[in-house]
């Protein structure tokens, strides 16, 4: 479990990035694998 809270962590961050750059694309995309990852998170 400790590897997929790393996983949603560097998503977050990079998505945060993203959205600083103003790429909404990669964005949107970042936050899909959040939610990918928050979802294993929570079933573990």
């Amino acid at each position: 479990m400790n590897e997929l809270t790393k996983f949603y962590e560097v998503a977050k961050s990079s998505a945060k990035e993203h959205m600083k750059e103003g790429k909404i694309n990669l964005y949107l995309n970042d936050l899909i694998i959040m939610n990918h990852y928050k979802r294993q998170i929570e079933a573990a």
